[in-house]
C-alpha cells in the first residue's frame, strides 16, 4: 500500500476500481486544521483528470505499469495491429488508445505500449517524427514579412501548419504531443 503523504508525479494507484496517474501533486500544511495532499491526477480508464484533496495518511494500492515497446504492422478497420520484436506476437489496440497522437502513426513506427493488470491503458508514439509532405500549396514570394504559414498534407493524412518555405516532397519533423511542424528533417 502507498499513502497519498508518498505521492509523486507519475505514481499510479487504484481508486475507486480505477487506475489513477499523478499528474501534480502538493503537500499543504495550513496554519490551522491538518495538513493535507492536494493532487491533480488522470484516470488512466476513463482519460479524465481530476483535482481532488487526499488525506496524507490515506493508503491506496500501487499499481505497476509496464512499458512495452511494440512496432506498429498494419490497420483494419479500428484495430491497429502491433508486433513484439522478440516474439513476434501480434496485438490488435483499437484506435481511441492513441487519442489525437494517432494521425502521426505510419507503418513500421515504434510505440510504447502501457499495460496495467493485463490492460492496455495507453500507447505513445515517439515524441517526434518524421513525415513526408504530400501535398501544399507554392509558398508566395515575398509573403514573409510575418510568420506566414500554410497547411500541408503529411503522407499519414494529418494536416500540419508549416512556413511558406516547405515544398511537397519534403520530409518535415513534427511533435505528436502538440502536432506542431518543429523543422526540415535531414535526410
Amino acid at each position: 500500500m502507498i499513502s497519498a503523504g508518498d505521492f509523486k508525479k507519475g505514481t499510479t494507484f487504484m481508486l475507486d476500481n480505477s487506475i489513477c496517474q499523478v499528474i501534480e501533486f502538493q503537500h499543504v500544511k495550513p496554519g490551522k486544521g491538518p495538513a493535507f495532499v492536494r493532487v491533480k491526477y488522470r484516470n488512466l480508464d476513463s482519460g479524465s483528470v481530476i483535482e481532488n484533496t487526499f488525506n496524507p495518511n490515506a493508503k491506496y494500492e500501487p499499481v505497476v505499469l509496464e512499458h512495452h515497446n511494440l512496432d506498429f504492422i498494419y490497420e483494419d478497420g479500428d484495430f491497429f495491429y502491433f508486433m513484439d520484436p522478440e516474439t513476434f506476437e501480434q496485438t490488435p489496440l483499437d484506435r481511441e488508445v492513441f487519442g489525437d497522437q494517432i494521425k502521426f502513426l505510419k507503418e513500421g513506427m515504434t510505440c510504447t505500449i502501457k499495460v496495467a493488470e493485463g490492460r492496455v491503458i495507453s500507447a505513445d508514439l515517439p515524441t517526434f517524427v518524421v513525415l513526408e509532405v504530400v501535398e501544399t500549396e507554392p509558398g508566395v514570394r515575398g509573403d514573409t514579412a510575418t510568420n506566414a504559414s500554410k497547411n500541408c498534407t503529411v503522407e499519414t493524412g494529418a494536416v500540419v501548419k508549416v512556413p511558406l518555405f516547405v515544398n511537397t516532397g519534403d520530409k518535415i519533423r513534427v511533435d505528436t504531443r502538440t502536432g506542431e511542424y518543429m523543422d526540415r528533417a535531414k535526410d
